[in-house]
């Protein structure tokens, strides 16, 4: 994403940014909240050049093409520094290298940037350590934290940064675009409705992953009409294989949401919102055969499941629990 997409996709967010750089009040911390897809990440790379860009355009844009700007995009500039999970977390060691190494002068500049990924999944220690570092900003270092669930960051945290929210596209008009960049009817919506972001779409329909996936949830749904052996043996031959680690397994488990939920739009009569328009017909005799109260109690089931997915429980045992009850139409205890 370059800098006139993000103004096109998050004309308030760009609009706040471009200010401050323009300004040159960038504040020492961010918290850029929104919803998965909403280009939060593509976004603070974007500030991360704009702060370090050698030849910066009008209205504070980076130029991404002198060597600042390339780096950072290939995340290999020494003065920028990215904080992901390890695993389930990101620990207190991982914060304290953070802080470690921003007590060290910039090897290039006096500037440093750093940028935590899902923030929300610090530990207690980590948020805590963390703190310590708001409280006495350096100069010249700017911090953005990214989060889906700013409700789980600590308040002292939030209000030691300037919240930038990030908007969803709506639905409709997140289909409508990809149809016009010559996406197959077909496909728009359901790519709509996995992500928020242009590009990421895009990239998605050139996945033959993602295709694999698409086809691997419609199997594993038909099967589940069937028998739990077949949905058990469905899940051993295809479902384990394909998707292996636990980002992948959320993808799924959206995959599969989203075909109750068409159920549901056809028995409220809103056909028009399918995320599935291809398989109209299939869920339409479905439809007809479950009952609102158990179609509610099987999106729960799914539900719940994505929630246990961020728990220390095995993946596979997961699955095979959600099956059974998909099928006895329950939802977990």
């Amino acid at each position: 994403m370059n800098w006139p997409e993000f103004e096109q996709a998050q004309p308030l967010a760009a609009k706040v940014l471009t200010s401050s750089i323009q300004k040159n009040r960038v504040a020492h911390a961010y918290l850029f909240e929104g919803e998965h897809g909403t280009g939060k990440r593509a976004a603070s790379m974007l500030v991360a050049q704009s702060l370090f860009c050698s030849d910066i355009q009008n209205h504070g844009v980076p130029c991404e093409q002198c060597s600042n700007c390339k780096r950072i995009k290939n995340g290999n500039h020494p003065d920028v520094h990215i904080v992901e999970p390890e695993g389930l977390s990101i620990k207190i060691d991982q914060i304290r290298s953070l802080r470690a190494e921003f007590n060290k002068t910039g090897l290039e500049s006096k500037k440093k940037f750093y940028i935590i990924v899902d923030a929300e999944k610090m530990t207690i220690s980590a948020a805590n350590s963390l703190l310590k570092f708001l409280e006495e900003p350096h100069l010249q270092t700017t911090a953005i934290l990214l989060t889906e669930q700013p409700q789980r960051i600590l308040p002292t945290i939030i209000s030691r940064c300037q919240i930038v929210s990030f908007k969803s596209l709506p639905t409709k008009v997140m289909t409508e675009k990809l149809i016009e960049m010559g996406i197959h009817p077909t496909k728009a919506p359901l790519l709509s409705a996995v992500t928020n972001q242009i590009q990421e779409a895009l990239h998605l329909e050139q996945d033959d992953w993602f295709a694999r996936a698409r086809n691997i949830v419609l199997k594993l749904y038909e099967v589940l009409k069937q028998s739990p052996l077949y949905a058990m043996t469905a899940l051993q031959s295809e479902w384990n294989g394909h998707f292996k680690e636990r980002a992948q397994m959320e993808i799924g488990l959206d995959l599969l949401l989203f075909i109750y939920k068409d159920i549901l739009y056809i028995q409220l009569g809103k056909e028009e919102q399918l995320i599935y328009p291809d398989q109209r017909k299939k869920f339409e005799a479905d439809a007809f055969r479950i009952s609102a109260g158990r179609l509610s109690e099987q999106m729960t089931a799914i539900l719940e499941a994505k929630q246990m997915l961020h728990a220390n429980i095995n993946p596979q045992l997961l699955m095979e629990q959600l099956m059974l009850k998909l099928q006895e139409g329950a939802s977990f205890v």
